[in-house]
């Protein structure tokens, strides 16, 4: 077994080899554990939050040994680089990474578990929740916060993204599925609005996004607007598509 632990928590590192090789057999499922598996600890009063990322393919087995980091490392990893650039993540802790004489078997992100008021999700799903307005425009800023710092979040979806109302009444935002992410220098008009055209499919919310990016940018609202609503129709149209393709697949395997 390999793995690194943040040195605030290296004195419960027994511990934490502990919680992770028996996994199956304790913890607390958190959510439905279709893809990876997500189970809560009690580390000396901390809720941790453990994730067990799906067994790779032959492929990616051997891909993740010798030639790519794993999605736990990369998940630590990235928490690490996002929290230097103050943006918003549950506190990265260890992660670990068992492989065999192939390649790696299966890895595993631990991370403090967060409890969020809400995730953007709810947004799109709830049009009435309570200052949602006031709410998305501040997501956008927090956005527009990670392409200035030129952190381009390959999976900023609606439920990767943990909403916290502050004691002060604006809202915290932190990022979680971290595997996935590029940084750049400076990032394009085009990467900045195609990071941000899976977040809905509502054109409401898209005009307000718009509003908010341009005031914040100072780019043409007329430009933001077409361009943004021509890449989640874009979007839209792909995830469904490859939707109706899943299906008639499964139909002709019975």
């Amino acid at each position: 077994m390999k793995y690194t632990v943040n040195p605030s928590f290296g004195l419960v590192k027994k511990q934490l080899v502990h919680f992770v090789n028996n996994f199956d057999l304790e913890g607390t499922l958190f959510g439905d554990g279709k893809r990876n598996k997500i189970k809560l600890f009690d580390l000396e009063g901390t809720q941790i939050n453990i994730k067990s990322f799906k067994v790779p393919n032959i492929i990616n087995t051997i891909a993740y040994k010798y030639f790519r980091k794993s999605k736990a490392r990369r998940s630590f990893e990235f928490a690490n680089i996002l929290l230097e650039n103050k943006i918003g993540t549950p506190l990265p802790i260890a992660y670990f990474e068992n492989s065999n004489f192939l390649g790696l078997k299966d890895s595993y992100y631990i991370s403090e578990h967060l409890d969020c008021d809400l995730t953007f999700r709810e947004l799109v799903q709830i049009p009435d929740f309570p200052e949602n307005e006031i709410i998305l425009r501040q997501f956008i800023r927090f956005s527009y916060d990670l392409h200035q710092k030129g952190i381009e979040f390959l999976d900023h979806s609606p439920g990767n993204t943990l909403i916290k109302k502050g004691n002060n009444g604006n809202y915290e935002f932190f990022l979680v599925d971290l595997n996935r992410m590029e940084f750049h220098k400076s990032m394009s008009f085009e990467v900045r609005m195609k990071n941000l055209c899976r977040l809905t499919h509502k054109k409401e919310m898209v005009v307000i996004m718009s509003n908010e990016y341009a005031i914040v940018s100072g780019e043409s609202e007329q430009l933001i607007n077409e361009t943004l609503w021509k890449m989640t129709a874009d979007f839209q149209y792909k995830f469904y598509r490859k939707k109706r393709l899943k299906k008639k697949l499964k139909f002709w395997k019975q």
